[in-house]
C-alpha cells in the first residue's frame, strides 16, 4: 500500500491517498496507469505527484489511443537514477515506450509533442529508444533550469523534493507533506549555517544545488522519512 501526496494545482493544496500497487494513480481515468507503473523501480512507500500530471497523461493516453509502456517514472533523490534536477524527483516526468517499436515510438514522440498536454517533452537525439515527457512547472530557480525557489508558506511537491532532502542529511522538518510551514523553514536555516550558505530560509538555487548534490543516489537515512 503507497502513500501517494498529490499537489492540485486547481486549490494549491495537497491531498492524500493510499493506494494498492494494482489500483489506478489518483486522477487517473480507465485505469491506464497503475501505481506500480508509477513507481516504476522506486522502493519507496511515500510518492508524490501532481493533479495536472494525471490529467496530462490522461489526455496523452487518449490522443495515442492504445497502452503507453511506462520504464520510469516516480523516484525519489536518494534513490538516484536521474541527474541532479531531474523532474522525475519531482513526480511530474515519465521515460515511456522502451519496448514499443521503432515506428510506434516515434508516433508517441510526435503525439506528446503536438498534444500541447506537457510542458517539455525530449528530443528524440536525446532519447533515441524512448520519450520523455513531463508537466514540470514553475520558473527555475536557476538561470540554468532546476526547480522552483519554495519558502514559508510555499505547497507544492517541489516542497516534498526540499522536506526529503533535508530529513535524509538529518534536518527535521517535522513530517513530509509538500507544505513549508515553519519546521521547515528552520531546517533549512539549520542546513545553509551548516554549509556557510546564506541562512535565509529559503530554498533558492544555491540552497538547491547545495541539497541536491549532497543527496542524489546517496540512499536513505535513519532520518528519511518513509
Amino acid at each position: 500500500m503507497a502513500k501517494i501526496l498529490i499537489f492540485n494545482n486547481d486549490s494549491d493544496r495537497m491531498e492524500v491517498y493510499y493506494r494498492g500497487e494494482s489500483e489506478p494513480m489518483p486522477y487517473n481515468t480507465n485505469g491506464t496507469l497503475k501505481v506500480r507503473e508509477f513507481r516504476g523501480s522506486s522502493r519507496s512507500n511515500i510518492l508524490w505527484t501532481t493533479k495536472r500530471t494525471m490529467q496530462s497523461w490522461n489526455s496523452q493516453r487518449y490522443i495515442f489511443g492504445g497502452p503507453i509502456p511506462v520504464g520510469f517514472a516516480f523516484k525519489r533523490p536518494y534513490e538516484g537514477g536521474h541527474g541532479n534536477f531531474s523532474q522525475h524527483y519531482a513526480g511530474v516526468a515519465f521515460d515511456v515506450g522502451q519496448t514499443l517499436s521503432t515506428v510506434r515510438r516515434n508516433q508517441l514522440w510526435n503525439s506528446a509533442k503536438n498534444s500541447g498536454v506537457w510542458s517539455y517533452v525530449e528530443p528524440q537525439s536525446l532519447t533515441p529508444t524512448w520519450v520523455h515527457f513531463d508537466r514540470r512547472f514553475g520558473t527555475p530557480a536557476c538561470s540554468t533550469g532546476g526547480y522552483p525557489l519554495v519558502k514559508r508558506g510555499s505547497v507544492s511537491n517541489y516542497v516534498c523534493i526540499a522536506q526529503d532532502d533535508l530529513n535524509t542529511l538529518g534536518f527535521r522538518t517535522g513530517g513530509l507533506d509538500g507544505v513549508f510551514g515553519a519546521a521547515t523553514q528552520q531546517a533549512v536555516i539549520n542546513y545553509q549555517r551548516s554549509r556557510g550558505l546564506s541562512a535565509d530560509g529559503i530554498v533558492g538555487c544555491n540552497t538547491w544545488r547545495s541539497l541536491q548534490e549532497n543527496v542524489v543516489g546517496t540512499g536513505a537515512t535513519s532520518t528519511t522519512i518513509n
